[in-house]
C-alpha cells in the first residue's frame, strides 16, 4: 500500500502513531482488505467497491443510524462498524480512492462448521443483531443492493433472460429451466408473508464466514460484512444461513446424490433463533423461518441460472457450465429442504413448547 495513503489514513482519522504498516487481510472478493497496525493499534481497512455497492450513501445513512441506535452492551458480541473520519463521514478518500476504517476484532473466520452447537452460536447472533435493532424504524433504512431477496423480480430477470439467451439451450440447461420453473409455487408463499410480515433491521447476507469466532470456536466475537444491512424480513436472515450451513455440500459441488440436509446443524440454526426471537417478534415471523431456508436457496439457484443464460456475465466461473451446475446444486437443496418439510415441522413443535 502506497505511503500517501497511510500518510492520509493518520491526519483523516487523527491517529496517533509514528508509523503505520499495512497487509493485505481475508480472502472477501468484492472490497480489497488491509490489516493495518501501529505500534499500539490494529485496524481494518477497506478500499470500498463501487462497482459491487453503487450507493455508498445509503451505506453510509443505514450504519450512520445504527450507531445513533445502537447500544453495544445489549448484544454479547462486538459490532464493528466504521469508525468516523475527523469530519464525522464513515468513508474517506484517500489517494483516489474510497476507504473505510474499522477496529480490529481477533478471533477467527470459517467457511463452514462441524457441530450442532457451532451452528446454534452463529444462530443466535444473527438473530441477536434482529433483536437489537427490533425497536429501530425500518423506513429510516435505505436499500443498498435494490431488490436484493426479492423473490418475484428475481423471477422477472429469470424471464427477460429466457427471451433472448446469450447460449444455445442443451438438454442439461432445459431441464433446469423446468425445474425453476415449477418452483413458481413459492411466488404465492412469498406474496403473502411480504404482505403480513413487518419490515426488520436485518443484515441480509448471513454466511457463517460473515462471523468472527473465538479460537475455540464456543462463541462469536463479532458479526461483519455490513454493507447489506437494510430492511427486510427474518426470513432472509435464518434462510440464508441454513441454505449454506445446514447443507451437507457447498454450492459449488457436483456430487448430486450426496447433497443433502444435515438436520443436526438445522436444528441448532432453529434452535438458535428461537432462543433469542421467541416472544420478541411475532409468531407469524417464526412460522416463516423455514421457507426462508427453502425461498433462498431458490433465489441463488435462479441467479446462477439467469447468469448462465446470459453468458456468465455477473458470477466468476472456472469452466462454461458452472454456474448451470451451480443452479442444480441449488435445486437439489431445494428439493431436500422440501423433503424434510414435516420433520422440520415436528422441530417447530417442540421449540415453540420449550420457547414460547
Amino acid at each position: 500500500m502506497k505511503e500517501t495513503i497511510l500518510d492520509a489514513l493518520k491526519a483523516a482519522y487523527k491517529l496517533d502513531a509514528d508509523t503505520l504498516v499495512a497487509s493485505r487481510f481475508g480472502s472477501g472478493h468484492i472490497h480489497k482488505t488491509f490489516r493495518v497496525e501501529s505500534n499500539t493499534q490494529s485496524f481494518i481497512l477497506q478500499e470500498f467497491n463501487d462497482t459491487v455497492f453503487k450507493y455508498p450513501e445509503r451505506i453510509s445513512n443505514n450504519l450512520g443510524y445504527l450507531l445513533d441506535n445502537f447500544d453495544p452492551a445489549s448484544i454479547p458480541f462486538i459490532l464493528p462498524l466504521p469508525i468516523p473520519n475527523q469530519n464525522g463521514g464513515l468513508f474517506t478518500e484517500l489517494d483516489g480512492g474510497l476507504y473505510r476504517l474499522f477496529p480490529f476484532v481477533s478471533g477467527v473466520t470459517r467457511d463452514d462448521i462441524d457441530e450442532k452447537e457451532q451452528a446454534s452460536k452463529a444462530a443466535e447472533a444473527f438473530a441477536y443483531f434482529v433483536r437489537v435493532f427490533l425497536s429501530t424504524d425500518s423506513d429510516k433504512l435505505q436499500d443498498t443492493i435494490q431488490d436484493f431477496h426479492h423473490l418475484e423480480w428475481r423471477y422477472n430477470q429469470f424471464d427477460e433472460a429466457l427471451k433472448a439467451p446469450a447460449i444455445e439451450i442443451n438438454d442439461e440447461t432445459r431441464e433446469m429451466i423446468a425445474y425453476y420453473e415449477a418452483r413458481k409455487e413459492l411466488l404465492e408463499q412469498y406474496g403473502a408473508y411480504r404482505s403480513q410480515l413487518p419490515l426488520r433491521a436485518t443484515h441480509n447476507d448471513t454466511k457463517i464466514n460473515n462471523l468472527i469466532f473465538s479460537e475455540d470456536l464456543k462463541k462469536v466475537n463479532a458479526v461483519i460484512d455490513l454493507d447489506t444491512i437494510m430492511a427486510g424480513f427474518v426470513f432472509y436472515d435464518f434462510g440464508d444461513l441454513a441454505r449454506t450451513v445446514a447443507c451437507t455440500r457447498d454450492e459449488s459441488s457436483l456430487d448430486w446424490g450426496e447433497i443433502k440436509i444435515d438436520m443436526l446443524k438445522y436444528e441448532g440454526l432453529l434452535e438458535g433463533f428461537y432462543s433469542v426471537l421467541a416472544g420478541h417478534i411475532t409468531e407469524e415471523e417464526l412460522n416463516s423461518l423455514p421457507f426462508g431456508a427453502e425461498m433462498m436457496t431458490l433465489i441463488m439457484g435462479l441467479r446462477f441460472l439467469t447468469d448462465h443464460l446470459k453468458g456468465n456475465i455477473y458470477y466468476q466461473v472456472d469452466y462454461v457450465e458452472q454456474n448451470l451446475h451451480r443452479s442444480k446444486n441449488q435445486a437439489e437443496l431445494l428439493a431436500a429442504f422440501m423433503e424434510k418439510r414435516q420433520e422440520i415441522k415436528t422441530l417447530e413443535t417442540k421449540l415453540k413448547k420449550k420457547f414460547l
